[in-house]
């Protein structure tokens, strides 16, 4: 890369200013929540540095109609040369380093050559920081490596910095050569590690014998294409594991066969379409069209660089809804962070703070979710200490196509095409990066490996995809994600054979070696098997959208994947080897009996002394896990496209929280509609791992029931974020969670229908201490609601309305919230959630209810317990209540705040209530008040008051705002 003085074309800079200081505050919000004292005022601008022969004039067009919003900013500009910088310190500025994916910067590019100036080469951005009065350089240093930028994809300088652009460098194109042939064990595990390829011992000797046998010396593309097809994130080989038992000797052949494909093929549902075989899971939704639905994560790269990291999650989840020719329609997206007040003394070494994963997330979240005009529906925020270090980001879509639309019939002599965004170095090795622990070193050594999204790109993508699938254009698609064109054609290939040219691939720049242009996961491209004559038709198409398309190669039936570089083969491997040579694993497990974890909210709740019962509601209302996530969810669209039935908020002040997601396809005839729901408990987890995974089924399903779900047509998707499964009390864990996956969505009659798992969620700190996540269990629901207009909310509707406890009530202080903030509410695991057993029958009887129209609103009984369930019904509808609560056969503490399975709180009309009861006579219930015209919330046991509090002292503790809205 050369920098700007060794650029031979002119390099100009503009300065753009703000008259609004939003960003500012923002850094000075996350400076002084840390606890630092603000040093001076910050001024920020931003930068756009532009190389080529530009005139006066040209310059003055790309600011002024491409850059400048004329009302709110202001700007300057310059030639830059070397003779005319000042040294002296005035601020700090930075640019992406050199190879990152610079959105604004391509985007720039692309509009000035629409605006016709042909003479700008490259875009870099920037921003300059000022500090008024200017601080000490070493200040300086600190705030920006510390608030300013992330190191693993940005660089900087204490006064004015030299952009570095992408120009040609020399390369060679002749694939490196690793000898195997004669390696001791230690040999090939040193190969291993030095190249990332996270294989372990017998790995890599499968792969020295294959060689050997070849009579060959491996290239680095076919050990680096081996590496990414065998990664743990690629094929799931802990998930297909042969694992033996410790204390029993049991013997199980794949956690997927034995339990989760294992339930779906038990319950057998006629409307599911496709399940575990494809990009995303298939359901049907009505005679015309299906549904799809995937949940990515992207836990890793969140960690090295948030914004990235998330970004590119949701770009990654949305081309799996195109893998299976689907359109797009919906994200959700489930969050898990370290405590936002952690204390910078106790933050490991390499690990950024919580609050700027948290913030980088939600930014890269953001950008690209309505950037795309989708909206984000329903999710959740969970916080935890073993979250400090690996934060879970979830990314789930959902999509809708015709019936039968997705064509999988490749024909040899097939072109292969690259549709979408051009090769860079970016997000080389991510597969096997997601597949290892990480460790103070990760962010230097797998920084290529985070990768920045371009929104922009993919939305061209996915008006192709759809209209080359309604022409017929092509026999088969999958997405480039983890592994790139590697993973992409290698597994559409599997079954025949291919021969592609790597010539032919688009480049973001000069420079790339074969085996990186082949491995690289640059972001928003798909694969597909068009026909040649086809071609024609799909290259006007790609034209109208200005997306790029690129025919590398073709399909045959020869059993090999073959890559060359020109007339140099790069890769030529077999692939009954390449996708059936892999060693099983055999792990060992140890079933291990629930415990008490330790310091399990790290949230500063934990309290030298018992609440009383209305100091323990408020405490729960500012629980993290519990409290609103306006602040989160505000920054999304979750209305765009006009499908969205029940939103994230409900209530008169559209501030109270729902249990699902309800959405009316706009591309569908009549009322039907579907749900979005997810189950996630991990504080359970660390308790009692086959407990958790019963709950959180039953917490996605209950939560789709209220709003109007019927519950035989809920198919559920897993998501298994652990730690490093070698270690046999992980691997149990993991079997326990399994076991309760099978058990539950068996007794549901809940079919999985597509799942990931995200392993090795831990990080070896400079002392060489483990931090794993607890483990952690996301289950995602999608289900079918007959009439949208039947579906139902979570807010009290009217004074006079009686309200009913439905369900078995089997309080547990297990893994509960108030056990976090006292401590002496928890029983040492002895009491943990028990299965639901009537509960499927409780949730088909009240279906059936509000199919009828007998009932105003529901809400599920889930974290905090009865107590905060009636209080966030009362505080979203803004109306009181009274209730008794002695019907509950437990102590009162326990009734208000144990957690519980099956549960449900309901309102009826009075008109209604015969009925309703009928319609739940066989199913137990419990009339446990009324809604009241008052503004008190009052809870009694055996006529003595447990809890008092007005309904403002309600809103203000869940909004945490100083007084009612």
């Amino acid at each position: 890369m050369l920098s700007r003085q060794a650029s031979l074309l002119p390099i100009y800079r503009i300065q753009v200013y703000s008259k609004l200081h939003h960003r500012e505050e923002a850094i000075k919000e996350q400076i002084l929540s840390a606890g630092i004292p603000l040093p001076a005022e910050i001024t920020l601008c931003d930068l756009y540095f532009l190389e080529g022969n530009l005139t006066e004039t040209d310059l003055q067009q790309i600011a002024e109609n491409l850059i400048l919003d004329s009302v709110t900013e202001s700007y300057t500009h310059q030639e830059i040369r070397a003779q005319d910088r000042v040294e002296l310190f005035k601020g700090v500025e930075t640019t992406f380093k050199a190879g990152v994916n610079d959105n604004v910067a391509n985007q720039l590019l692309q509009a000035a050559y629409q605006l016709g100036v042909e003479n700008l080469v490259a875009v870099k951005t920037g921003q300059r920081y000022q500090f008024t009065p200017e601080i000490f350089p070493e200040t300086a240093k600190f705030l920006a490596q510390n608030f300013l930028i992330n190191e693993t994809i940005q660089t900087y300088t204490i006064g004015e910095i030299s952009p570095e652009f992408n120009h040609p460098v020399p390369v060679t194109k002749e694939p490196e050569r690793i000898p195997i042939a004669d390696c001791d064990d230690d040999a090939l595990m040193a190969i291993s590690a030095s190249r990332r390829l996270a294989l372990n011992l017998e790995e890599m000797q499968a792969v020295q014998a294959y060689f050997q046998t070849a009579g060959v010396v491996p290239t680095d593309a076919e050990l680096e294409t081996i590496a990414q097809t065998w990664s743990e994130h690629c094929v799931h080989k802990t998930f297909k594991a042969k694992v033996t038992i410790q204390e029993t000797g049991e013997k199980i052949d794949s956690i997927i066969k034995t339990y989760l494909q294992a339930a779906t093929k038990k319950i057998n549902a006629p409307w599911v379409r496709s399940a575990f075989v494809d990009n995303a899971g298939v359901i049907a939704f009505d005679d015309e069209v299906d549904l799809s639905f995937k949940v990515e994560t992207h836990n890793h790269p969140s960690a090295i660089e948030p914004f990235g990291g998330a970004n590119t999650g949701i770009g990654g989840v949305v081309r799996d809804i195109l893998g299976v020719s689907h359109r797009p329609i919906a994200n959700t997206d489930v969050l898990c962070f370290g405590p936002q007040d952690l204390d910078t003394e106790h933050l490991p070494e390499g690990v950024l703070h919580p609050r700027r994963i948290k913030a980088g997330v939600l930014h890269g979240i953001e950008d690209y979710g309505n950037k795309l005009g989708l909206p984000t529906v329903n999710g959740s925020v969970h916080y935890h200490l073993g979250y400090v270090s690996n934060p879970l980001v979830y990314c789930g879509c959902v999509g809708i196509g015709p019936i039968g639309s997705h064509p999988n019939d490749i024909q040899q002599g097939d072109r292969v095409i690259v549709l979408g965004g051009r090769t860079g170095r970016d997000g080389i090795r991510g597969a096997t990066f997601s597949s290892q622990e990480m460790d103070v070193d990760t962010g230097e050594i797998a920084g290529s490996s985070v990768q920045i999204g371009d929104p922009i790109t993919e939305k061209g993508l996915l008006e192709v995809v759809e209209r080359a699938r309604d022409a017929g254009l092509y026999t088969a698609i999958t997405d480039c994600g983890a592994g790139g064109l590697s993973s992409a054609v290698g597994e559409m290939s599997a079954d025949c054979g291919v021969q592609v040219d790597l010539q032919h691939v688009p480049l973001k720049y000069d420079g790339l070696a074969p085996w990186e242009i082949w491995l690289s996961e640059a972001q928003e491209r798909v694969v597909l098997a068009v026909p040649e004559a086809h071609l024609p038709a799909l290259q006007k198409l790609c034209d109208s959208y200005w997306v790029e398309l690129s025919n590398i190669g073709f399909f045959e039936n020869s059993g090999h994947l073959r890559v060359y570089y020109g007339e140099t083969c790069v890769v030529d491997l077999e692939n009954e080897f390449l996708h059936h040579g892999l060693p099983r694993h055999t792990l060992e497990a140890s079933l291990q009996k629930p415990v008490q974890p330790s310091n399990r909210s790290g949230n500063g709740f934990k309290l030298e002394q018992m609440l009383s019962e209305n100091e323990m509601l408020l405490a729960l209302l500012r629980h993290p896990d519990i409290t609103s996530k306006e602040e989160v969810i505000r920054r999304y669209d979750h209305e765009v496209r006009g499908s969205t039935i029940v939103k994230p908020f409900a209530g008169e002040h559209q501030d109270g929280p729902s249990d699902a997601a309800v959405l009316k396809p706009q591309q569908t005839k009549g009322w039907k509609g579907f749900s979005l729901a997810n189950g996630i408990n991990p504080h359970l987890g660390e308790v009692d791992a086959y407990g958790m995974a019963v709950s959180v089924i039953d917490e996605a399903i209950r939560n789709a029931v209220a709003v109007g779900t019927d519950p035989e047509k809920i198919a559920i998707l897993d998501n298994f974020c652990w730690g490093n499964p070698n270690y046999p009390e992980v691997m149990g864990s993991l079997i326990q969670a399994s076991r309760g996956c099978y058990d539950a969505a068996v007794h549901f009659g809940t079919p999985f229908i597509s799942g990931k798992d995200s392993l090795y969620n831990e990080y070896v700190d400079e002392s060489g201490v483990r931090r794993a996540i607890p483990g952690t269990l996301l289950i995602s629901s999608i289900g079918i609601v007959p009439d949208v207009r039947k579906a139902i909310t979570s807010d009290l509707k009217k004074a006079g309305n009686p309200l009913y406890l439905v369900g078995e009530w089997q309080g547990s202080t297990a893994g509960s919230h108030a056990s976090m903030i006292d401590p002496t509410f928890f029983d040492g695991g002895e009491n943990s959630l028990r299965f639901p057993e009537g509960a499927p029958q409780v949730y088909k009887a009240l279906h059936q209810a509000i199919l009828q129209g007998l009932v105003c609103s529901a809400h599920d009984l889930s974290d905090g317990g009865l107590a905060v369930t009636l209080a966030e019904m009362a505080l979203a509808g803004r109306k009181g209540l009274t209730a008794e609560i002695d019907g509950i056969d437990a102590d009162p503490r326990l009734g208000l705040f144990g957690e519980t399975n099956g549960c449900l709180v309901v309102e009826v009309s009075p008109e209604n209530q015969e009925a309703f009861e009928a319609a739940m006579q066989a199913q137990p219930y419990l009339l446990i008040g009324k809604v009241t015209g008052e503004t008190q919330f009052v809870v009694a046991h055996d006529g003595h008051q447990l809890l008092e509090l007005e309904i403002s002292d309600l809103v203000q503790a869940f909004t945490q705002q100083e007084g009612q809205r």
